[in-house]
């Protein structure tokens, strides 16, 4: 199945569209994960295992694996999750964006060697940098657009043809480079009126929006922007605030109250939306 259809089928089987992401730091790991070789593994499986009864993804993080040597430990927790949890898609978050030959390369390495459903790129660099993603059948390509971190007005709001270049990348993410049907986009839930204006750009096209949580987003503001027609078309991601949820011996089940809760809150926007 691709990535945007067993979005869809996870977002309507689980009635969530909470999206976990998996950015392990062992320095906050509880007090028992000291010493283990497989410390970042085990933490993160036991999060995936107590949090997917309420997440439609799951979003690891590449850089909190690669700087503590633990690729290996992301390529077993991806398998963990193909195997156990079968149908709730993973998103590399890599954000690669390089030239066409390099880009190949990075391609592989997120659908080959992790076997992730998705990956986030940069676009800066142009089609030619995404374009080696959208070989990969059914792979999801998710592509920078408008970011929560505040450096991102920098580059994203110059004007570009009278409008922000956050807009014309979604112009041409929507229109012109998705050919495969298989793109989508990064929109952050610090800037709603971001969200509403990229939605208004891209009709249905999914939106995987970081920035509730710890990074302060509204999860009311959030769901009303973003919201397709029939209340999904998100990917609402929290890291920080369910992972570390809890230091203790119950961490697990700290994160998957957590997560509970956050699927709860944005269904509860999700229905109040509905109802205007």
């Amino acid at each position: 199945m691709s990535f945007t259809r067993s979005l869809a089928s996870a977002w309507a089987r689980t009635d969530s569209l909470l999206c976990v992401g998996l950015d392990p730091e062992p320095k906050r790991f509880p007090a028992h994960f000291a010493g283990r070789d497989n410390a970042i593994l085990e933490f993160c499986r036991a999060i995936v295992d107590a949090t997917a009864p309420f997440v439609s993804s799951f979003k690891p993080q590449i850089a909190y694996f690669a700087s503590n040597r633990a690729e290996a430990q992301l390529e077993q927790l991806i398998e963990h999750i193909h195997e156990h949890h079968a149908g709730i898609p993973v998103i590399l978050d890599a954000k690669r964006g390089d030239i066409g030959s390099t880009a190949e390369q990075y391609a592989r390495e997120a659908f080959e060697r992790y076997r992730a459903d998705a990956v986030t790129v940069n676009p800066y660099m142009g089609f030619d940098s995404v374009e080696p993603y959208l070989e990969h059948e059914g792979k999801g390509v998710i592509v920078l657009c408008r970011t929560s971190n505040p450096g991102g007005s920098d580059l994203q709001f110059l004007e570009t043809g009278g409008r922000p270049l956050y807009q014309h990348v979604a112009d041409l993410a929507a229109n012109k480079w998705n050919a495969s049907g298989e793109l989508s986009l990064v929109v952050g839930a610090t800037f709603p009126a971001e969200i509403k204006e990229v939605r208004s750009i891209v009709g249905d096209m999914p939106l995987l929006i970081p920035g509730i949580g710890a990074q302060g987003g509204d999860v009311v503001a959030t769901v009303s922007a973003g919201r397709t027609a029939n209340g999904t078309g998100m990917m609402i991601n929290s890291s920080r605030a369910i992972l570390y949820a809890g230091n203790g011996e119950d961490f697990a089940e700290r994160a998957a109250d957590a997560a509970r809760a956050t699927r709860d809150s944005i269904n509860s926007a999700r229905a109040t939306a509905a109802a205007r």
